[in-house]
């Protein structure tokens, strides 16, 4: 159809590797599939696998943009994208489980209480987050600065999750104006 035309240039101009959009679209279909038939992640390594599908992907593909090839470079990225969807999944129990869309360890979520739980997932995801964080200094102007905004804007959205314990189950917390100062200002010290 038309609607894949424009898709299909920008594949072909900037060279795209496919397997990365692929893998985006086993992502939207694993996650369609586990959340029909309610299954669960058995452990972190199993959340983290699907990750590598519905995350990692999108930042290679801007790091292919950028020119950044090197493994070290592609690792951190990985784990930035990992720690980003992490706290995604973090942010927002309070929705998806409602909704039948679960995204708790099991194994986890089985043997700890929920304040224990709560900052244990909050305590992974920052411990990921930190191992990427160095690529800011990778990529050049603006699109570095990019970078850094979103790593501290999730920083900051764990810190408010990590903060509501057990409540993060029944509130969602979002980010408000009086954060993006706090963001900027950690920004400047990456």
């Amino acid at each position: 159809p038309e609607i894949f035309e424009p898709l299909h240039q920008v594949i072909v101009q900037k060279a795209l590797p496919i397997d990365l959009l692929d893998n985006l679209l086993k992502a939207f279909e694993q996650d369609v599939k586990a959340t029909a038939e309610g299954r669960r992640y058995s452990d972190l390594p199993a959340l983290l696998q699907y990750c590598e599908l519905s995350a990692n992907p999108v930042g290679r593909l801007l790091l292919h943009l950028y020119g950044v090839h090197d493994m070290a470079s592609l690792a951190q990225s990985d784990a930035i994208c990992s720690a980003l969807q992490l706290i995604n999944f973090w942010q927002d129990l309070s929705e998806d489980i409602p909704r039948g869309r679960y995204y708790l360890p099991q194994d986890l979520a089985q043997h700890q209480p929920p304040a224990l739980l709560i900052q244990t997932l909050c305590q992974q995801a920052g411990q990921l987050m930190a191992s990427g964080a160095p690529l800011v200094h990778k990529i050049p102007g603006r699109a570095g600065w990019e970078l850094r905004l979103v790593i501290q804007g999730g920083l900051r959205v764990l810190e408010k999750v990590q903060k509501l314990g057990p409540q993060a189950f029944h509130k969602r917390p979002t980010l408000r104006a009086w954060d993006i100062p706090v963001m900027f200002w950690r920004c400047l010290w990456m």
